[in-house]
C-alpha cells in the first residue's frame, strides 16, 4: 500500500480512537496499513495502531543467575540482527518487590502506541533459591512497570495472577498479547500444579485492561502425557495474516512447536516442529533451546524466531522465515551478533523513528560516568549511602559516587539528571529540599526534583553549579557534608554549590 493510503488509514484510526469511549479508546486497532505502518509488535503481538512507520528493535531481556542478571536489560538493533547493549551493558530495571529479581520480561506497547509496560517473572536464583524451592513453593505473581514514554518507568508493583490455581507453585515466563476481539490484553505464563493427579507446568491466563485488575486464570495450554511441561511460549499477530493465520505461537515442549490460529483464546493448529534444523527442547536432541522470541522485520513480511541455546550457554540463535504458514520456510541465520553481553528470554518491540530518537538519547552509545567532585573539598564526591546524599573521600564502592549525566526528566533543553551507576533508574532527588537517591516513579513530580540547569560555576566558572528546575532560586550545595538545595546568598554559599564533574 502507497504512504500515503498508509497515512490517510491512520489518520482514519486516529479519528476512531478519539470517537470511542476514554476506556476503549487504546484498545482499537487501525486497519493493517502493510508491513512497518502497521506491523504487530514482534514478541508480544500487540497490535501497533496508527503508529509512525517502525525504524528500529528494542530488546528487553535478563543475561543469568548473576548479582544483577536477573534483572531488566535492554539492547538496540537497527536491522534485527546486529543488537548493542544500552546503558553500557548495565541493567536499566531493577526490582524492589517480591524477590528482587526478574526475569523473562515482556516488553509491551498499548495500540495508540501512548503507553508501555514490561511484565517479568518474579525469580531470583542468584539469591540462593534452589530450583526445586522456586518451581514449588515459588512467588505466584508477576512484577509490572508502566511507562509512558518507554524510557521513564514507574515503581514496579506485583499481580499475584497464579493465586487463584490450587496447588500453584509458581508463575513463570510471562508473555502478553491484545486481543482485539475483547479490547484488552491477554497475559499468559506457567504454573507448575497438580491437575488431574498429575503435577507439571501449563499454561495459564488472565485478562487484563491495566496490568492491576485481572479476571480469574484460565487454563490455555496442556500437552497431553503425563510428564510433558510447558514453560515458554510467544505470539506473534502477523499483518494480513501472512501464511493464511491472524497468530502464530512458538513452545518450548520438548519441542520448539509451532501452531497457527485466527483466535487468541480459540482453537489452535499445529504446524510442526524444528527437529529438520536440528532444534528442539531437549526431547528431539540437537541443538538444545528455550525462550522462543519472535520479531518481524521493519518494511517487509520476513520474521525472525530468537531461541535462547541455553544448554551450551550460547545465548540466542535468530532463525528467519517469509512465511509462517509451514515450518519448513524456517532456515537458520549466521550473520548475526548479539552485542557483548548474554542475552536470555525477551521480548522485541519494533520501534518508530520517535520512539528510537528517545531511546538513544536515553541510553548513548558509551555515555561516560562521571564522579561529582566538591569545590571546597576536592579530596571529596558527591556519594549515596542507604539512599541518603552526602559528600565523602575515598568512597568503597566505588560505584556509589558514579552518575551518568542523562538529558533532564523534565525534558527541558540544557538541563540534565543524575541517574545512579549501580542503582540503574533511581536519581538523585530532593525532597523537603534534601537530597535523596530515589526510583522514578514516573511522575511530574518526580522528573521535576530530579532535573537541574547545568551553568557556570558560581565560585569558580571553570567548575560547575547546578539549578533546581522547579526551584531556579535554589541550588544544589552541600552543608555540613550532607547534599540540600538551597539559596544562595553568599560567599561561602557559592563556594559550597560548586562543582566538578570527573571521571
Amino acid at each position: 500500500m502507497s504512504r500515503v493510503l498508509g497515512r490517510v488509514s491512520a489518520l482514519l484510526a486516529a479519528v476512531c480512537l478519539l470517537l470511542l469511549p476514554a476506556a476503549q479508546a487504546p484498545r482499537a486497532e487501525a486497519a493493517a496499513a502493510g508491513p512497518g505502518a502497521e506491523a504487530a509488535v514482534a514478541g508480544t503481538g500487540v497490535g501497533a495502531a496508527a503508529l509512525d512507520p517502525f525504524t528500529g528493535y528494542l530488546m528487553a531481556h535478563f543475561t543469568g543467575e548473576s548479582a544483577t542478571g536477573e534483572q531488566v536489560y535492554l539492547a538496540h538493533s537497527r536491522d534485527g540482527l546486529t543488537w548493542r547493549d544500552l546503558n553500557n551493558g548495565a541493567p536499566v530495571l531493577l526490582s524492589t518487590i517480591g524477590t528482587r529479581g526478574v526475569r523473562d520480561p515482556a516488553l509491551v506497547r498499548s495500540p495508540a502506541g501512548d503507553r508501555y509496560w514490561i511484565v517479568a517473572t518474579d525469580l531470583r536464583i542468584a539469591s540462593g533459591t534452589s530450583w526445586n524451592d522456586a518451581a514449588n513453593r515459588g512467588s505466584t505473581s508477576l512484577v509490572v512497570w508502566e511507562s509512558r514514554d518507554l524510557v521513564n518507568w514507574s515503581t514496579p508493583w506485583l499481580i499475584n495472577v497464579a493465586g487463584g490455581i490450587p496447588g500453584a507453585g509458581n508463575a513463570w515466563a510471562p508473555e502478553v498479547v491484545y486481543n482485539q476481539a475483547t479490547g484488552d490484553y491477554v497475559v499468559y505464563w506457567a504454573t507448575n500444579s497438580a491437575r488431574n493427579g498429575v503435577t507439571k507446568h501449563r499454561i495459564w491466563y488472565v485478562r487484563t485492561a491495566d496490568f492491576r485488575s485481572f479476571t480469574a486464570p484460565q487454563l490455555y495450554i496442556e500437552r497431553p502425557g503425563g510428564g510433558q511441561g510447558i514453560i515458554d511460549t510467544q505470539i506473534i499477530e502477523v499483518p494480513d495474516s501472512v501464511g493464511g493465520y491472524r497468530y502464530y505461537r512458538a513452545s518450548a515442549d520438548g519441542h520448539i512447536t509451532i501452531e497457527a490460529s485466527n483466535s487468541i483464546l480459540g482453537s489452535w493448529t499445529t504446524l510442526g516442529n524444528l527437529s529438520h534444523l536440528g532444534i528442539s527442547n531437549g526431547t528431539g536432541g540437537g541443538n538444545v533451546v528455550e525462550g522462543p522470541m519472535w520479531m518481524q522485520f521493519n518494511g517487509r513480511n520476513e520474521w525472525a524466531l530468537y531461541l535462547d541455546q541455553y544448554a551450551t550457554g550460547r545465548g540466542y540463535l535468530p532463525i528467519t522465515s517469509t512465511n509462517l504458514g509451514s515450518v519448513t520456510n524456517f532456515r537458520t541465520r549466521s550473520d548475526f551478533h548479539m552485542g557483548a553481553g548474554r542475552k536470555r528470554h525477551g521480548s522485541i518491540l519494533n520501534l518508530t523513528a520517535a520512539e528510537e530518537s528517545r531511546v538513544l538519547a536515553r541510553w548513548p552509545s558509551n555515555a561516560p560516568v562521571h564522579r561529582i567532585q566538591a569545590y571546597t573539598h576536592q579530596d571529596r564526591y558527591v556519594r549515596h549511602a542507604n539512599y541518603d546524599v552526602r559528600i565523602d573521600a575515598n568512597v568503597n564502592p566505588a560505584q556509589d559516587a558514579q552518575f551518568r549525566v542523562v538529558p533532564g526528566l523534565a525534558g527541558n533543553a540544557g538541563y540534565v539528571s543524575f541517574e545512579s551507576v549501580n542503582y540503574p533508574g533511581q536519581y538523585l532527588r530532593h525532597y523537603g529540599f534534601d537530597f535523596v537517591l530515589a526510583a522514578n516513579d514516573g511522575s511530574a513530580v518526580f522528573a521535576a526534583d530530579a532535573t537541574f540547569r547545568q551553568v557556570p560555576g558560581l565560585a569558580n566558572s571553570g567548575w560547575s553549579s547546578f539549578q533546581s528546575y522547579n526551584y531556579p532560586d535554589r541550588y544544589l550545595r552541600h552543608y555540613d557534608y550532607q547534599l540540600r538545595l538551597d539559596p544562595i546568598t553568599d560567599t561561602q554559599g557559592r563556594n559550597d554549590a560548586t562543582f566538578r564533574l570527573t571521571s
